[in-house]
């Protein structure tokens, strides 16, 4: 007899991830089987619980009135299951997790072996991309954002501010000279940032007496992906402004050099997100503490 808590696990996945594919993927199942568990728990609650078509999967009415129900049901599960067996808790399953590849390059890979050493049942993937992730439709247990958050659907857990700071390479300054105040960037060149080509970059943003002050400077070529950013200052292509934990290493060896100094970057916000407050996987739950300690030690604390 089927576990009624795994056809309600597989009922909640293919309702976020609109697909039985991506929900067995999610689940380490075969699709058979989720389909499977769709269907005996359609027949045991006697509705039809999700509409199918050849192109997407969604939740009947009934059928969100169930999930609804089904997230605080196997939220509180989770926690009964290791209420009384915390130290001897065996983590397993898959975890996604979406980050910036600078974070990931710098920080977390280097020391995702320490978490791996004390959970080795738990598999990771962790994705690396420019755009803003769908955290639901696409299947992701969490997703670490650097900047303003712009959704409020989701569960924020701030963990830190990001410092940045302005950097350009040894062959940019030599032709262009180095500047050591805002006001002799004049006939100099950014690298543009932009995640859609075709619209407004931003200018030279930096504090001063706290308060943010942009300029607006011309660039030379425009980007649109964070490594082509960094490559392009490497390049001599112009100044960026970007996280020092991704630019440290090429000013520690001299490829890049920080400049302005007194006139950094404003900080920014480094942030977790997630689904659901309720109903959170427990090795999600622990992979997030664990970045969020990882992270602490390496950027400043949250502002009040």
């Amino acid at each position: 007899m089927v576990n009624k808590l795994e056809l309600l696990r597989s009922f909640v996945r293919v309702t976020e991830l609109s697909s039985f594919t991506q929900a067995g993927e999610s689940l380490g199942l075969p699709k058979s089987t989720v389909s499977e568990h769709i269907q005996l728990l359609e027949a045991l609650v006697g509705a039809r619980l999700l509409h199918r078509t050849t192109r997407r999967v969604r939740a009947t009415q009934d059928g969100l009135v169930l999930y609804e129900r089904s997230l605080d049901m196997l939220a509180n599960m989770d926690e009964l299951e290791g209420l009384f067996r915390q130290d001897g808790l065996v983590l397993t399953g898959r975890l996604r997790i979406d980050m910036p590849a600078g974070f990931a390059r710098s920080l977390v890979l280097p020391h995702l072996g320490e978490f791996m050493q004390r959970h080795p049942q738990v598999q990771i993937e962790i994705s690396c991309t420019d755009r803003r992730v769908d955290i639901v439709r696409e299947g992701f247990d969490c997703v670490l954002r650097v900047g303003e958050l712009t959704d409020a659907t989701h569960v924020a857990r701030r963990l830190g501010q990001l410092p940045m700071i302005n950097c350009a390479s040894p062959a940019y300054l030599a032709a262009h000279g180095t500047p050591h105040t805002p006001e002799e960037l004049a006939g100099h060149y950014l690298v543009h940032y932009v995640s859609v080509l075709g619209t407004r970059a931003e200018g030279f943003t930096y504090l001063r007496q706290g308060k943010p002050v942009d300029l607006e400077l011309p660039a030379m070529v425009t980007v649109n992906n964070v490594d082509a950013y960094n490559a392009a200052c490497l390049a001599g292509l112009g100044i960026i402004q970007a996280p020092s934990i991704g630019l440290s290493e090429h000013v520690a060896a001299g490829r890049l050099v920080a400049i302005l100094a007194d006139y950094p970057p404003p900080s920014m916000d480094v942030s977790l997100l997630y689904a659901h407050r309720h109903y959170l996987p427990r090795r999600a739950r622990v992979f997030m503490d664990w970045l969020a300690e990882l992270i602490g030690q390496a950027i400043a604390p949250p502002s009040r």
